[in-house]
């Protein structure tokens, strides 16, 4: 948990949907991607979900997070708000017009959407060192 926080500064928090679709596989690399292209950090739902009590605690810390679901079921939206989280900005891969389980996962497609949401997310656009601090 050390490593959340770069240069004492509230992280900025990205929680993909990871499902079992083209859309859920969409949101998990573009969280990735994210997570490798600004200051947000692709962080833990599954522990969110199991209310680990470090992730949750480090969550509330958050400056913003952000919520990548790949479809109209919200499962990552829905499992924030379930542990009371309810400022965040959420994004559904289905409103992008990607079409559940027929649009092809490419990534022309998931560099295209990366930068929709990254304009949409605000997350910065601070390129990672290999240490995976933001600061200089």
């Amino acid at each position: 948990m050390s490593e959340v926080c770069a240069c004492g500064q509230a992280p900025k928090f990205i929680f993909p949907c990871s499902g079992g679709s083209n859309t859920g596989e969409l949101a998990d690399r573009i969280a990735r991607e994210l997570d490798r292209t600004t200051d947000g950090k692709m962080y833990c739902l599954a522990g969110i979900g199991g209310n680990v009590s470090g992730i949750v605690e480090s969550t509330k810390a958050a400056e913003k997070i952000l919520v990548i679901d790949g479809c109209s079921v919200d499962c990552a939206k829905k499992t924030l708000e379930q542990r009371g989280f309810s400022s965040f900005v959420h994004v559904r891969i289905t409103d992008l017009g990607v079409e559940k389980y027929k649009t092809m996962v490419a990534p022309d497609l998931v560099h295209s959407l990366t930068e929709r949401i990254r304009a949409l997310a605000d997350l910065g656009s601070v390129k990672k060192s290999n240490g995976g601090s933001s600061c200089g």
